[in-house]
């Protein structure tokens, strides 16, 4: 679903992200992790297109994208969760989860399964979002990105500030919708944990450049724990 080859970036003379290259594929959660500022977030920018790369790959869907537009993108099916959410704050719920149908025609329904997925936002839809808790506003930029049914969904470190209850029925919607086997799951996260819950395959980032990828079930094993702790 997601081929990234080579891919080197640059923030004026700082050189960010160094020849990476991964994989993302269809019924499967690929976890990144790293400490703080090693070039997770950067990554996830250049591949939706907020941040243009300096050279190498992105491929989706079998088409190469690097020169798309983020619009193009999200186009094609590449839903994003951004860290801090993002959220509309003034919009209501309602709202916000129709701005993640933007680019379909008028009138298209929000699709019913958000609800299912995250029932508290269906007794909430004409709240407004800054007056969601932090868990809530979470649970409603994913159900954002989910609105128009993407092929990958990128998400950066969705539980950050969120209670362990909230975080817990995150990772259920996580599984189930990689498990469906029609979605690519891309999750960068610190909690090693919460990755390590939900892995198939994992990438360990350092210096902008990856130190250790390998299957979900080898994280501990391979030690995957001591080469992201802070």
């Amino acid at each position: 679903m997601l081929t990234v080859k080579n891919v080197n970036q640059y923030y004026g003379g700082s050189h960010i992200l160094r020849d990476v290259s991964l994989e993302a594929h269809p019924g499967k959660v690929t976890v990144l992790l790293g400490r703080n500022g090693v070039g997770k977030t950067t990554l996830l920018k250049s591949l939706m297109g907020l941040v243009p790369i300096k050279t190498g790959t992105i491929e989706f869907d079998g088409k190469p994208i690097q020169n798309a537009t983020p619009y193009e993108r999200a186009r094609a099916g590449i839903g994003f969760v951004p860290q801090g959410r993002e959220i509309f704050a003034r919009l209501t719920v309602e709202e916000n989860l129709c701005m993640g149908l933007a680019y379909k025609s008028a009138g298209t329904p929000i699709p019913a399964e958000l609800y299912e997925l995250f029932p508290v936002l269906k007794q909430m839809l004409s709240r407004r979002g800054g007056d969601l808790s932090g868990g809530q506003q979470q649970q409603l930029a994913i159900a954002r990105a989910l609105a128009a049914k993407p092929k990958l969904l990128i998400l950066d470190e969705p539980t950050e500030g969120i209670q362990p209850s909230i975080i817990k029925d995150i990772g259920r919607v996580i599984r189930m919708l990689a498990d469906r086997g029609d979605m690519a799951i891309l999750l960068v996260e610190q909690y090693y944990d919460f990755a390590s819950a939900l892995a198939d395959d994992y990438l360990v980032m350092e210096r902008g450049a990856f130190i250790g990828r390998g299957l979900g079930k080898d994280m501990q094993v391979n030690g995957v724990r001591q080469l992201v702790a802070i």
